[in-house]
């Protein structure tokens, strides 16, 4: 254990003790977002980036020693087990490592070696190996044996070739080299499968490709892989990085196989023979099992960078700006089906459900505009969220439209991602929590509740099912469920939960408690009412001092007993808090957001054994700012009127959108054409960046120039860098066909706005009608 902490502590570049103290309150069953918070006495300060790190190569290190013991035992029990050789396993940093040093002495399957050993060839193999001046064939003569299945000499010399090819193949540095130097000059060669040019064409990028493995982006790799899976590319791994090296470059692999057993061409009698069993060594076992190794390895480094990338979209989503507790609309658009609406106060509470039809077919535009605009009126609507799938801009023209009419009520319309909206409308949550409302209504629900509070509103769904990770199908889903699950506990963590108004899947994710004690929490309150006080949570069935220890403190409780109940202070530091307040001379209330007062205290006055001045420190900090949220202030996109469709855009024109996603390769961001368009990372800066993170965020809104409009692809290039000139290479065509204007035309973008149903006096009746009556909106079926 202390090796292993000692490891941990060299890789992460901290002091041992800070990792055996994070690692004691691990194993002690604390969570990651406690240790960050209240025990930085303990750890030095490690942050919740560093105690993840630290979390998953514990994993990772208990996992190897668990496998070192297992390998261990198993030698040992053969009687093999020397002391050079427990060295070496023992020396073993990887699983890799360890499994190559294994390899002689796992157990296997009879293979054609096994069989020639038993057969009494071992010595003829070693012999030649030993001593190249015996004249193979003479010597195999000796082992001829029909009794032992040896009916001649070249069944003898096949059978010692056997042996001598495993032998050469299980040497573990050997094969360490030989796998960091395929590593280091190989390359992954793809070819479109015959037949497959056509059915294949989103991969036409990789009909013809090839790329050295150490150069291979992540997301390149995923769509590779795909793409064989997918029977549409045939990839290969080839251990030089040029066709005409390539020959040379096996004689390299031979050569050093080769050198390893002193095999040599020097005129010998057994020269010749034993060249050959070491070109069939390379060519029928190491080149293939090394190219596996390293498929598997480039997997490996692209299912960590995706999960990565996921799990960092997914953070910047979850601590979206929140809109705040304003009565809002959610809109989910549809053409056929209608528009679903959905009224929340500012609770979050479904006030009112209904279901319009201004577009096609039937195109009541009015009448929606009436239906809405009485509900906006009826329940001081302040903001509308609109789903941004199919219908989304039509929609939008709507909600213009609609706010236009009624500008004394000043209200915000914006788009918001939908992602995930379905998934929860047929979840078993969304049937108990909304079991009134049609399957269809609950999405609009949730629509609106994630425009006022993203995170209390995404918790709900399933983390994958959000649509912000690259190739996330494809991705092992014990490893992404871990990566999600870490990033959406430290962030509900980070923002603090009301524990009065919270629902069970966001206190489940509070740390220290889970579905059963968030289930027994929202129970409780509701057959006793709101909680007053912290403490209160003691009398939860179930909920323990330890669940109490770790889930206080990022629960709030808002005009609560005690002022200090709606802050981040730990109900242990109280008796500092009093502390506080006996040298300031006055009461909580007064003290509690009082920067002046706070300011005039000096914290290392203090501290003391119990509270050290990192503890002492935050709690000031909360004081100060009670309760406060760690997300950005709210803010919009605005899209550019009749620029609504991929046959609207031009080369050239400067937009306003919001990131959607972003990628190792770049950030999506939707314009408001129903596809999003592409900011290539090297488009996002003008200075290098590594990470495209650096630069933009899933809800950033930010402004892009058109470069280009591959319309057949539905593929849209972006630039963040607006002084960029446009690709004079982008699509041609007309109005409509994604094509740029002609060098000195006009860019005219009004004139490409499709038109819209005419309203007049027809809505002006029609809201009178809607607004005197107040009628129920139409239901969805």
């Amino acid at each position: 254990m202390n090796a292993i902490n000692r490891r941990i502590a060299q890789e992460l570049q901290v002091a041992e003790t800070q990792v055996t103290a994070a690692v004691d309150l691990l194993d002690a069953g604390s969570t990651v977002p406690f240790i960050a918070r209240y025990r930085k006495e303990a750890t030095g300060a490690l942050d919740d980036t560093q105690l993840r790190n630290l979390e998953e190569r514990l994993r990772y290190l208990r996992e190897l020693e668990e496998r070192r013991k297992a390998v261990l035992d198993s030698i040992r029990t053969q009687d093999k087990l020397t002391p050079e050789l427990e060295k070496q396993l023992l020396g073993a940093e990887t699983k890799a490592q360890l499994e190559d040093i294994y390899l002689p002495y796992k157990p296997k399957r009879r293979t054609k070696a096994t069989i020639a050993r038993e057969a009494g060839l071992g010595p003829l193999a070693e012999g030649l190996l030993a001593n190249p001046a015996l004249d193979p064939r003479a010597e195999a003569e000796k082992f001829v044996d029909e009794a032992k299945g040896i009916k001649s000499v070249d069944e003898a010399l096949d059978g010692a070739r056997a042996i001598l090819v495993e032998k050469f193949t299980e040497k573990a540095e050997l094969v360490g080299h030989l796998r960091e130097n395929f590593w280091n000059r190989g390359r992954l060669v793809s070819k479109v499968r015959d037949g497959k040019t056509q059915d294949g064409a989103k991969y036409s990028d990789y009909f013809d490709f090839f790329e050295p493995l150490t150069k291979l982006p992540s997301h390149r790799i995923l769509a590779l892989f795909r793409g064989e899976k997918e029977e549409m590319l045939d990839l290969t791994l080839e251990p030089e990085g040029a066709a005409e090296t390539e020959a040379n470059g096996e004689r390299a692999y031979e050569q050093a196989i080769a050198a390893s057993f002193g095999v040599a061409e020097r005129g010998r009698p057994a020269d010749k023979w034993l060249g050959d069993a070491v070109r069939w060594a390379w060519r029928t076992r190491l080149k293939i099992s090394l190219s596996v190794d390293l498929r598997a390895k480039l997997w490996q480094n692209a299912e960590e960078q995706a999960v990565k990338v996921f799990a960092g979209n997914l953070r910047d989503l979850l601590l979206a700006a929140p809109a705040g507790p304003r009565a809002t609309m959610g809109l989910d658009p549809g053409f056929r089906t209608g528009v679903k609406v959905a009224v929340v106060d500012a609770t979050g509470k479904v006030v009112d459900t209904g279901v319009i039809y201004p577009h096609e077919p039937q195109r009541r535009w009015d009448d929606a505009l009436a239906i809405l605009g009485a509900l906006c009126l009826k329940h001081k609507v302040e903001l509308i969220a609109i789903g941004n799938g199919t219908a989304s801009r039509e929609t939008d023209k709507l909600a213009s439209e609609l706010v236009a009419k009624l500008p004394g009520s000043k209200m915000t319309k914006i788009v918001v991602s939908e992602a995930g909206a379905s998934i929860y409308s047929a979840s078993a949550f969304a049937a108990a929590e909304l079991p009134d409302l049609d399957v269809t209504l609950r999405g609009a629900v949730s629509i609106a509740r994630r425009l006022q509070d993203p995170l209390a509103e995404l918790v709900k769904i399933d983390p994958k099912s959000i649509g912000v990770g690259q190739y996330q199908h494809d991705l092992a889903e014990f490893k992404l469920s871990r990566s999600l699950d870490a990033v959406v506990e430290d962030c509900v963590n980070a923002v603090g939960v009301d524990l009065n108004t919270a629902s069970a899947p966001l206190l489940a994710r509070v740390s220290g408690l889970g579905e059963s004690l968030a289930g027994n929490i929202v129970a409780h309150r509701d057959a006793n009412g709101v909680f007053k006080t912290r403490t209160e949570l003691k009398k939860v069935p179930r909920l323990g001092a330890k669940a109490f220890e770790q889930c206080a403190g990022f629960l709030r409780i808002r005009d609560g007993n005690d002022p200090l109940d709606a802050s981040g202070v730990h109900p242990e530091a109280y008796p500092l808090v009093r502390k506080i307040l006996a040298a300031a001379k006055a009461d909580i209330h007064v003290v509690i957001g009082d920067s002046k007062i706070l300011r005039a205290l000096k914290p290392k006055e203090f501290a003391d054994e119990q509270f050290g001045l990192l503890t002492v420190t935050d709690v000031f900090k909360e004081l100060e700012k009670p309760g406060r949220d760690p997300r950005p202030e709210f803010k919009t996109a605005t899209f550019m009127d009749g620029v609504e469709k991929l046959s609207d855009l031009r080369p050239g024109m400067v937009l306003e959108g919001v990131v959607t996603n972003v990628a190792a390769f770049g950030a999506f961001v939707d314009i408001g054409v129903h596809q999003d368009g592409l900011v290539h990372i090297s488009a996002m800066s003008k200075t290098f960046i590594k990470d495209p993170r650096e630069a933009a965020k899933p809800g950033d809104v930010v402004k892009v120039k058109v470069l280009e409009v591959d319309a057949p692809r539905k593929r849209i290039a972006l630039t963040m860098r607006l002084d960029d000139a446009f690709d004079a290479r982008a699509s041609s065509g007309g109005a409509g066909a994604g094509g740029r204007p002609q060098q000195g035309q006009r860019q005219d973008f009004a004139k490409h706005a499709p038109s819209r149903p005419a309203t007049g006096n027809a809505f002006a009746e029609a809201f009178a009608r809607a607004s005197k009556d107040a009628p129920p909106p139409k239901k969805g079926r």
